[in-house]
């Protein structure tokens, strides 16, 4: 296979915010390429979200260089080379090529250099240490490109001493895989990622939530979990493991269905302790509250999964948690969706219900528990009848 040697016509070369930073940058003999996800991406055909700019400048000279410029340049990680330049709006990572002097499986000690083979050989993986000139001329010095196009995620070097400079790299390993991979998960990173698994204990949760976030989401996620169960990966990261054929059942079924399902009807399904899984990933407040929703609708439809349960649940809760209860509900019961039922989930506009506090006090309720709870009988009666106009339903 002959492979590319650029990636002139990349959108993101034109963009002259782009080219106001390398503008900026290379000056006295000093170079900068883009490399990492920009260049992996612009490969294999899929969006470029973030351009990451590698340099040999050293840091403070790069901010220096970009506030002459008239750029702004924020410090975001100044001890690891990293000036966030912010460009036309836009923020650009320019990072000044490194050496590691010393890791302990979370951070790093590093030496600024002028390597750019150096700099490619400390990176992860090699499908994240392609380089790329501002005209798209390619610098693939670990054979980067075959692997980002044949779908291998393949670590630089030896595998297990990548994983030792950053226990992370094994959940990042799964999550490429998850994401990029088109073939087996390669062997010896594989190996690697197993052998050094209690790596993981050292990692903070926040990053370990972070990573799991995308890997969750990709689109590869169910093979590349259900390898985590098997090894004890993911056990150590979820408590108890993860319900990974409950989670398959529950993407298979919105495919089949055509209803998107976001990170948090994801996390639903995988759970096997709710509590657990919010402390191991350092779930927001928002995210738990969401899952919590969604389970607590789940577990209500499983008992009775009729129109009269949906439209109370879509009353209560909105279309996207009622739509993603139910789909949750038939991935654990195991049997078919009723297409009926997750349309009217998902597309259901209810009227506003006649039934009000103020008229329940206005009929001698006082305002406390048991008006709640009246509030809450009638509504559901209201619902359970078809919605009609008038408040005398449930009286």
């Amino acid at each position: 296979m002959i492979l590319p040697a650029s990636i002139t016509g990349a959108p993101f070369l034109a963009d002259p915010a782009f080219q106001r930073v390398i503008m900026a940058i290379e000056q006295d003999g000093d170079r900068a390429r883009v490399v990492g996800g920009a260049v992996r991406n612009t490969l294999i055909g899929v969006p470029v979200d973030d351009v990451d700019i590698a340099t040999t400048a050293p840091p403070e000279v790069v901010a220096a260089r970009v506030a002459a410029a008239g750029l702004k340049a924020v410090p975001t990680g100044i001890a690891h080379g990293t000036v966030t330049v912010v460009s036309s709006g836009r923020p650009f990572e320019v990072t000044t090529l490194r050496a590691d002097v010393e890791t302990d499986g979370r951070h790093a000690v590093v030496a600024f250099t002028r390597d750019w083979v150096g700099d490619a050989r400390r990176r992860d993986f090699t499908m994240n240490a392609v380089y790329a000139d501002a005209d798209g001329a390619l610098f693939d010095p670990v054979d980067g490109i075959a692997d980002a196009l044949a779908g291998h995620v393949r670590f630089i070097g030896d595998p297990a001493e990548r994983i030792k400079e950053d226990y992370l790299r094994i959940l990042r390993f799964f999550r490429f895989q998850a994401r990029y991979g088109r073939d087996t998960l390669d062997p010896a990173g594989l190996a690697a990622a197993v052998a050094l698994q209690e790596g993981i204990d050292r990692l903070s949760r926040e990053r370990i939530g972070a990573e799991m976030r995308k890997l969750v989401t990709a689109d590869g996620v169910v093979p590349a979990l259900a390898l985590m169960d098997e090894t004890g990966i993911l056990a150590r990261i979820l408590p108890g493991g993860g319900a990974v054929a409950r989670l398959s059942v529950l993407i298979d079924l919105s495919i089949r269905h055509g209803l998107p399902i976001d990170l948090e009807t994801r996390l639903a399904a995988l759970a096997v302790d709710r509590q657990a899984l919010a402390e191991a990933l350092r779930l927001s407040r928002r995210e738990d509250k969401r899952i919590g929703a969604i389970v607590l609708w789940a577990d209500t439809l499983a008992t009775r999964m009729d129109e009269a349960a949906v439209r109370l649940a879509v009353f209560r809760a909105g279309n996207e948690v009622a739509s993603a209860a139910l789909l949750l509900a038939v991935a654990r019961a195991g049997h078919d969706l009723d297409i009926d039922l997750l349309l009217l989930a998902r597309d259901l506009q209810l009227p506003k219900s006649p039934v009000t506090a103020a008229g329940l006090i206005a009929e001698g309720y006082v305002p406390g528990p048991a008006l709640g709870a009246e509030l809450r009988r009638r509504e559901a009666a209201w619902i359970a009848a078809g919605c009609p106009t008038e408040p005398s339903v449930g009286n």
